[in-house]
């Protein structure tokens, strides 16, 4: 076999993964109020993107419980803000809220939870912004999310 004829065997092993569109993400959440990410870029070839949640701390979610709830961007402040009225049982989402596009159900420490959305609900252009909605977590706990050509 030939370097030629060799290096035209493996290369689609090194370039087809490289092409295929990531249409998941995992973001950690931790007891200091932190997530490990604070953007996320939607591929538009995706039908669906999935949006797994890990509480890598140790404490209780009656505690220090989090979630992940996406929204237009211009509807964060309001969307958490009407989510603490629903509690804790309810993820602190407001039931029925329309300007959720996605949410996670509330965990705690240890635990994990995945929300996938339909990307065609997604807008290019459009701001989003993505946070935790757990009384006083919104304003440390969130970021931006895009849709990507």
């Amino acid at each position: 076999m030939t370097r030629n004829t060799a290096a035209l065997l493996h290369t689609p092993l090194l370039a087809g993964p490289a092409f295929a569109a990531t249409c998941d993400v995992e973001i950690e959440g931790n007891d200091a109020m932190q997530f490990n990410k604070q953007s996320i870029a939607v591929p538009a070839s995706c039908k669906q993107f999935t949006v797994k949640l890990k509480h890598v701390g140790k404490l209780p979610k009656t505690a220090m419980g989090h979630n992940w709830v996406l929204t237009k961007a211009a509807d964060a402040q309001a969307t958490a803000t009407d989510g603490i009225g629903a509690g804790a049982d309810k993820a602190y989402v407001k039931a029925g809220d329309t300007r959720v596009i996605a949410h996670t159900k509330l965990i705690g420490g240890g635990e994990s939870d995945a929300v996938a959305f339909d990307v065609a609900k997604l807008k290019a252009g459009e701001a989003y912004a993505w946070f935790c909605s757990f009384p006083g977590h919104s304003s440390l706990m969130k970021g931006t999310l895009t849709l990507a050509k």
